[in-house]
C-alpha cells in the first residue's frame, strides 16, 4: 500500500490535482500495481479525504491552523495508539507538534491514518513519514526544506555529530 502512496504524492502535486478514486484505479492498475495494494491505498485515500472534510486550513502553513490549544493540555495516546506507533513514531511526532509544524488537528489525521494503515505489530518510522507527507499533500501544503528532509531522507545511514 505505501508503495502505491509514494506514487501518487509523486504524481499529483497536490491532493485536489489527485484524480477521482476509479479513475486513480485505472491509472495504477496500468502502472502493474497489484490489485490489493490499490484497493488498500484507495480506502486509505478515501479515509483520510473524510477525515480532511471537517478541517480547514488558511492557504500559508502557520504554527496555528487550528483552533488553539490550552498551553497545559496535552494529547494523551491510547494503548493500542501507543501500541501501534511505537516509541520512535510517537517522538517523531512529538518532534512535529514542537517544531510548530504538525498542529493538533493535523495531528488528529495522522494518527487516524496510522491506526488504519493496517499494518500488523509497531509502525515502521519510513511508514508513518509517508502518512504525514500524505496529510500535507491532501491540504496542499508542503513542509519547509528542513522538515521536508527529515521526512525523505533514510536516516539509517547518518552519522551524529
Amino acid at each position: 500500500m505505501f508503495e502505491v502512496l509514494v506514487f501518487v504524492y509523486e504524481n499529483y502535486w497536490r491532493g485536489d490535482a489527485c484524480p477521482e478514486l476509479h479513475q486513480l484505479e485505472r491509472k495504477l492498475s496500468a502502472h502493474g500495481f497489484e490489485p490489493d495494494e490499490i484497493h488498500d491505498a484507495l480506502v486509505w485515500l478515501d479515509g483520510l479525504n473524510v477525515a480532511a472534510q471537517n478541517i480547514c486550513l488558511p492557504a500559508e502553513p502557520e504554527p496555528e491552523w487550528a483552533p488553539e490549544q490550552s498551553a497545559t493540555s496535552m494529547r494523551v495516546f491510547s494503548v493500542s495508539e501507543q501500541d501501534r506507533l511505537g516509541a520512535a513514531c510517537l517522538g517523531f511526532i512529538s518532534f512535529l507538534e514542537g517544531s510548530g509544524v504538525l498542529p493538533p488537528a493535523l495531528r488528529e489525521i495522522v494518527v487516524d491514518r496510522a491506526m488504519a494503515a493496517g499494518i500488523d505489530g509497531e509502525m515502521p518510522l519510513d511508514a508513518l513519514k509517508i502518512i504525514v507527507l500524505m496529510v500535507y499533500w491532501r491540504f496542499g501544503h508542503e513542509p519547509d526544506a528542513l522538515i521536508l528532509d527529515e521526512l525523505c531522507d533514510d536516516t539509517e545511514d547518518r552519522l551524529a555529530h
